[in-house]
């Protein structure tokens, strides 16, 4: 009797991946990041709202309330079995196509500021791509585990994949909205290189996508503008460069340990997009170079949980679900920080958890709902 409820627990112990009914450090650095970006979005956006003449807690309202959304968001999905989505996979692709396709044929499609990226029904607004990249890696988690033993097969474990990709990108390419795409090829080629794809082929693509971004870039004036400011912004002021210099003047007068929350000159006009696209050089401004390394600490946290669970997963499914929703969510951070630091051409993408945005608020949450769903224990 003895020995058997020793076998028991030794069972409990090999399927329980991370110890717990919740994933406590995830989930609490995940409402730390959120209440963090709850006093940012404030802080950056309480004189642009006053400036359009609503109350200066306007912007901080909305995103105190989508946050509370994210949260139960976050606790749904994190009691829906994840294997779920395996046979959900096509389902959850197609409606990403349909939701991308709505924004270009259907009269839902809204514009700002020159890009058609989301889709309005009322006074809400969605931004599909943000869904596609959940859909895309649903769909390339199921995928890759499904054909495990053919997977360096050129026509079986890459082209395929990288034919959706494509057909995602080339929708989202139409909006337009670049980091996005970004951040699908990343995911997409990190998740075929965990299945076991072939290097040559993944280099392959590489090459093959090197040309292909030289014309986009070369074709468009815009585009070309940018990447020039991108390489010297010191060259284009009052124009192409005006963001990335103010960026980096926010994070130079920030110091080690910034003027404090609220306090802040760059967003005060002079900083664009200050509580979504730049808020995290509004928070090296604030809080300096201590919060800064602080917001980095984070979201290692939650890098180092996703693979933790990654690599403690019942099953390759699962695995490579945690694979694709860690990375997608760190791939975003690095881009948007990059961005901000002058390290990568302006993209247009939130800082995950803190910056001002629905969409992206609860799509993160939901992810990391995922997550702790394949980390809980399971008996048997």
């Amino acid at each position: 009797m003895k020995q058997s409820r020793e076998e028991d627990r030794v069972s409990k112990k090999q399927t329980n991946p991370v110890g717990g009914e919740y994933d406590i450090p995830l989930l609490f650095t995940v409402l730390f990041l959120v209440g963090i970006g709850i006093v940012m979005v404030y802080s950056a956006s309480s004189a642009i709202a006053l400036k359009a003449e609503m109350p200066d807690y306007f912007f901080l309202k909305k995103q105190a309330m989508c946050g509370m959304m994210g949260l139960v968001v976050l606790v749904l999905f994190s009691y829906i079995p994840y294997h779920i989505y395996r046979t959900m996979a096509y389902p959850i692709l197609a409606l990403a196509f349909a939701l991308l396709a709505a924004i270009l044929a259907t009269h839902m499609g809204h514009t700002v500021n020159g890009a058609a990226r989301w889709l309005r029904f009322g006074g809400l607004s969605f931004q599909p791509s943000e869904f596609a990249r959940f859909a895309l890696v649903v769909y390339l988690a199921y995928s890759l585990t499904r054909k495990q033993e053919q997977i360096r097969v050129f026509s079986i474990g890459f082209l395929p994949h990288v034919m959706v990709l494509g057909a995602l990108s080339g929708l989202i390419y139409l909006q337009p909205d670049f980091g996005s795409i970004l951040i699908l090829c990343a995911v997409t080629w990190l998740m075929l290189y965990v299945a076991g794809v072939r290097i040559l082929h993944l280099l392959s693509g590489v090459v093959f996508l090197l040309p292909v971004a030289y014309f986009l870039t070369v074709t468009e004036p815009y585009r070309l503008k940018r990447y020039l400011a991108f390489l010297d912004p010191w060259q284009y002021p009052s124009n192409e460069g005006y963001q990335i210099i103010h960026s980096l003047m926010a994070f130079g007068s920030g110091g080690i340990l910034g003027a404090g929350i609220g306090k802040g000159y760059q967003k005060l006009f002079y900083l664009p997009y200050p509580h979504t696209d730049f808020i995290f050089s509004v928070i090296g401004e604030e809080l300096g170079l201590i919060g800064i390394i602080g917001i980095l600490i984070l979201y290692c946290i939650i890098l180092w949980r996703g693979v933790l669970i990654a690599r403690r997963a019942n099953d390759c499914f699962g695995a490579m679900l945690a694979v694709g929703l860690t990375t997608s969510i760190c791939f975003q951070v690095c881009t948007n920080m990059a961005v901000t630091l002058g390290l990568l051409p302006t993209k247009g993408l939130t800082l995950p958890f803190i910056s001002f945005g629905g969409t992206s608020l609860l799509m993160s949450m939901a992810m990391v709902g995922v997550l702790m769903n394949i980390g809980k224990p399971r008996i048997g």
